[in-house]
């Protein structure tokens, strides 16, 4: 039997606590994005832009999602995504068109809404099913502390983007906001974030926490309770994302478990190690490492320069 192809763009699937069985699609560079979140699981923004262009070829992407899809079919959905903002590629409206064109999967777009505000960016989003973007904050001064977004990027331009873009698309969004211990859930912050939200009109707004490494060690989960709590501040009120459990959105291949297994019980390393010497996407390798933390099989060992993994018991 041949081995797996490896591919370069798509990762999963993955079993996703939103989105069920998905496949993933990462259209742009690692880490290039509008924002440097202090949350981000990915780690630290390192090329912070608010530039539109082709940053990966699309014909690329494409004919891997067309090679990839002939032997798989079945997926809940197709994610256009990225590990960085996925709307920063100027062929994202290209890109959701030729996976419509392929498959009737339908096709979901998560984003941060960063540059809803663009005329051009609400376009190219018009084909897709479901979009997903984020609110953080609802004030400037919470905005630049959590999203520390690129010098181009204004608090109220990215609001009224996320407004105006409910006017124009017919399908479907849910509003995802992400909240942080103690940073932006005193009452007075989740009553700005809930007053904004009802302007957006999402057909559902989602109420998420960290579940793995942030970029920023300060930033810590708020509490499964509390979450609920929270949500009915929102009008209508908002849903909870089930907190992370072994079993959940874990990665298809028992192969690559093993290979990072065989890795790191050798000396601890961090993420992006990982994937460069194992092949693995960073996205599908994050939700990889959790599963195995949660398994108790590896350990997350902090580092200065960020989150090292080691086998269990070493």
């Amino acid at each position: 039997m041949s081995p797996p192809k490896s591919y370069r763009y798509i990762f999963g699937p993955v079993l996703s606590r939103r989105l069920g069985r998905s496949l993933g699609l990462d259209i742009m560079p690692f880490k290039t994005c509008t924002y440097d979140c202090v949350y981000c699981e990915q780690g630290r923004t390192t090329l912070k832009t608010s530039e539109r262009k082709n940053y990966v070829p699309v014909e690329a992407l494409v004919q891997e999602m067309k090679d990839f899809l002939e032997t798989h079919p079945a997926q809940d959905f197709i994610t256009v995504s990225a590990s960085g903002e996925p709307t920063l590629h100027t062929g994202i409206g290209q890109i959701i068109d030729a996976i419509k064109a392929l498959s009737s999967i339908p096709v979901a777009v998560i984003t941060n809404g960063s540059l809803l505000w663009d005329a051009k960016v609400r376009a190219a989003l018009q084909h897709a099913d479901l979009v997903l973007p984020s609110l953080d904050a609802g004030n400037a001064a919470l905005f630049e502390k959590i999203d520390r977004p690129a010098p181009s990027i204004s608090f109220d331009q990215m609001v009224d983007g996320l407004i105006v873009f409910r006017e124009s698309f017919i399908n479907t969004i849910w509003l995802e906001v992400m909240l942080i211990n103690g940073v932006n859930t005193a009452e007075e912050q989740l009553r700005e974030i809930a007053a904004i939200a009802r302007r957006i009109r999402p057909d559902r707004i989602q109420l998420n926490t960290i579940a793995r490494p942030p970029a920023q060690s300060s930033a810590k989960a708020v509490p499964f309770k509390q979450l609920h709590a929270f949500a009915k501040l929102f009008e209508p009120r908002a849903e909870v994302i089930a907190p992370f459990h072994s079993g959940d959105e874990q990665p298809d291949s028992e192969a690559d478990e093993l290979s990072v297994l065989n890795m790191i019980k050798r000396r601890p390393c961090p993420p992006r190690e990982i994937a460069a010497a194992l092949g693995i996407h960073p996205l599908e390798l994050t939700k990889l490492l959790q599963h195995l933390v949660d398994r108790g099989l590896i350990e997350e060992i902090p580092h200065a320069d960020g989150v090292y993994y080691s086998a269990a018991g070493l």
